[in-house]
């Protein structure tokens, strides 16, 4: 045998590597990139408004990215749950506090640094985490779904039930919470003629 049939043994042999990527790999980072430069400009727009729409260009990247890695469970559920259900929800809470379409340069905080910095610590931690667990784990792009319906609802179901059950009475408080407050912000007077009347009236 000769010496480049042992390499190309010993490199199958070896598992994937990183020096060879396949078009769907190739697609998962240029997609994961996209969603990156949406979440990026969702943080950092004074419009919350086109907040909104940015987040739904970020989660839907994450829904094409459970796709590429076969879990099509997932991402239906990434769709219509977050795309159809939570960003709605964050337009009606906008709607509901009469929040302003426009720039809004309040809506800016002075503790860019301090918020910079709990960024990049909870990435790099999340980051540590994934990597150190699915170090040796690879996803065969060409087998069977990894995310089907079955294994994600018995996952899901017995392990994750009561996360999954607090998701959504927080989703019900956002939406009471909103409703409240656009009730008082409705109530309260505009001007004065209701303070100036009822002097007024004293006199």
């Amino acid at each position: 045998m000769s010496l480049a049939a042992t390499a190309a043994t010993a490199t199958a042999a070896a598992g994937p590597g990183f020096l060879s990527p396949t078009g769907v790999e190739i697609t998962f980072l240029l997609v994961g990139l996209v969603t990156f430069g949406a979440a990026l400009v969702t943080v950092t727009t004074r419009q919350l408004v086109h907040a909104a729409l940015w987040l739904v260009v970020t989660l839907g990247g994450l829904a094409v990215e459970y796709l590429l890695l076969t879990a099509e469970f997932i991402a239906w559920v990434q769709v219509l749950i977050y795309v159809g259900s939570v960003v709605v929800l964050l337009l009606f809470g906008l709607m509901l506090t009469k929040a302003p379409i426009g720039r809004s340069p309040d809506a800016d905080s002075g503790n860019r640094p301090v918020a910079l910095a709990v960024a990049v610590a909870a990435a790099v931690a999340l980051v540590w985490v994934v990597v150190d667990a699915f170090r040796t784990t690879w996803i065969d792009l060409g087998g069977p779904a990894q995310g089907s319906t079955e294994v994600s609802g018995r996952f899901l179901f017995r392990n994750w039930v009561l996360p999954f059950e607090a998701l959504s009475v927080l989703l019900l408080a956002a939406l009471v919470g909103a409703i409240v407050l656009s009730r008082k912000n409705g109530a309260a007077p505009t001007d004065g003629s209701a303070v100036g009347g009822s002097e007024e009236e004293q006199r």
